[in-house]
């Protein structure tokens, strides 16, 4: 065994015999859900820089309960709204529904202007 586990002789990685190593491989589909064909900027209105500022680590908690209806509300409102039922920091939110951080600061600013998020900023 080499130090990555693999018996000698076995091609790295689970690869083919004699396939290129360096190929590019074709990117597996995100199972479960579908591509957006919104450009994520368009989201925002086309808006960068959010109402307030947002630190990276700024923590996000719902001020939504359940029986709330957020339906009329875009679907980055209701997936926000849904995974900051838990306390979530700013990066989390953005990495998590694979939104760019840029977007997600503009939602969140938003959502807390409208009174339907609570921002707790960390103290420097």
């Amino acid at each position: 065994m080499d130090p990555w586990g693999q018996p000698p002789g076995a091609e790295p990685w689970g690869q083919e015999p004699g396939a290129d190593p360096w190929a590019r491989q074709p990117a597996a589909p995100i199972s479960g859900e579908p591509a957006s064909p919104v450009r994520p900027f368009t989201v925002t209105g086309g808006r960068t820089t959010p109402r307030m500022q947002l630190a990276l680590e700024a923590l996000v908690s719902s001020a939504t309960t359940t029986h709330l209806d957020l339906s009329t509300r875009p679907p980055e409102f209701r997936a926000i709204a849904s995974l900051c039922r838990q306390v979530r920091s700013v990066a989390e939110v953005s990495a998590l529904l694979r939104i760019p951080l840029g977007v997600v600061r503009v939602v969140i600013a938003d959502m807390a202007a409208e009174g339907l998020v609570h921002v707790h900023q960390p103290q420097l």
